[in-house]
């Protein structure tokens, strides 16, 4: 009886190993047959956009992150899946790839990469800087993350480029508005925009007209002192503008208007002086040929 019992627990034992071996076997081969999935979708995806068929290698990148998500080819195939929609301008697909892509991978190494697409992105879909105003922001959230965070990366060279784009996009757009101000005699709106453009974008090319159109508006409503403080600045900064020949003409206009009234004042001076001489010398005239009258009426 003990060496049958003995028996079957060996045979039991037996049957045990086996069976662990064979799910071993089946889980490596199931682990390999997973990781051939994974590199056939993402392969199909690299060929479907190459052909230029970005929606179905959109569709076959997410598949392959789907198989075998704890991959490396996880993260890999996201971003495939968002350049995929980015390179045919489906801005908005790409900006959700890539906003979930931070929210599933918030540590990838790729990240700088991720910031600059998202920055790329919005900033493509800029068509009408009066009224894209959501897109000119998000886009300049974007890269100055870039070169927050990265900035020896290849991609903070090109972000810096393009918020200065952005900033006399945003420039513009506030002078725009001032100037409208300004042909309506609104002169406090239209000095508050003129102010954010030298305080904000005083890299732009509009700061040395906002400079001016503050010499010329607090001259207007008499704060002779503040435009001669934004007129210094202008002349300091920027001296050999045209805009700064401006604002020193409309300091000079006073100066010339006064010229013009001095050289009058003595012009009626003298006019009066000449009359009061020619007056005088008339009445002298006159006693000499009454005299000689008198002269000619005693012979």
């Amino acid at each position: 009886m003990k060496k049958i019992n003995f028996l079957y627990f060996i045979f039991l034992f037996t049957l045990i190993i086996s069976c662990s071996k064979e799910n071993k076997i089946d889980s490596s081969i199931d682990q390999k047959s997973l990781d051939l999935q994974v590199l056939e979708a993402y392969q199909e995806g690299k060929n479907f956009l190459e052909a230029g068929d970005v929606l179905f290698a959109a569709k076959k990148f997410n598949e392959a992150e789907t198989l075998f998500p704890q991959s490396n080819w996880a993260p890999r195939s996201a971003l495939m899946a968002a350049y995929s929609y980015y390179s045919k301008d489906y801005y908005g697909d790409a900006i959700a790839e890539l906003e979930r892509f931070l929210k599933v991978y918030p540590k990838h190494e790729s990240l700088d990469y991720v910031y600059y697409l998202l920055g790329i992105s919005y900033y493509e879909q800029i068509v009408d800087e009066k009224k894209d105003l959501q897109s000119i922001i998000k886009s300049k959230e974007y890269f100055e993350i870039v070169l927050m965070n990265f900035p020896n990366t290849e991609y903070a060279i090109d972000s810096e480029f393009k918020i200065g784009l952005i900033n006399d996009i945003l420039a513009s757009k506030e002078m725009y508005v001032g100037r409208y101000y300004l042909s309506k005699k609104k002169w406090i709106p239209a000095i508050n925009r003129f102010k954010v453009v030298t305080e904000n974008y005083q890299t732009t090319i509009y700061v040395e007209e906002a400079l001016h159109r503050l010499v010329e508006i607090h001259y207007l409503i008499g704060l002779t002192e503040e435009a001669k403080k934004y007129a210094t600045l202008l002349g300091y900064n920027y001296q050999s503008s045209k805009w700064y020949e401006r604002s020193y003409s409309v300091f000079n206009k006073m100066y010339e208007k006064n010229k013009v009234t001095n050289r009058k004042n003595k012009k009626s001076i003298l006019k009066k002086a000449k009359s009061l001489f020619e007056w005088d010398e008339q009445k002298t005239n006159s006693r000499k040929i009454s005299n000689k009258n008198k002269i000619i009426f005693k012979i």
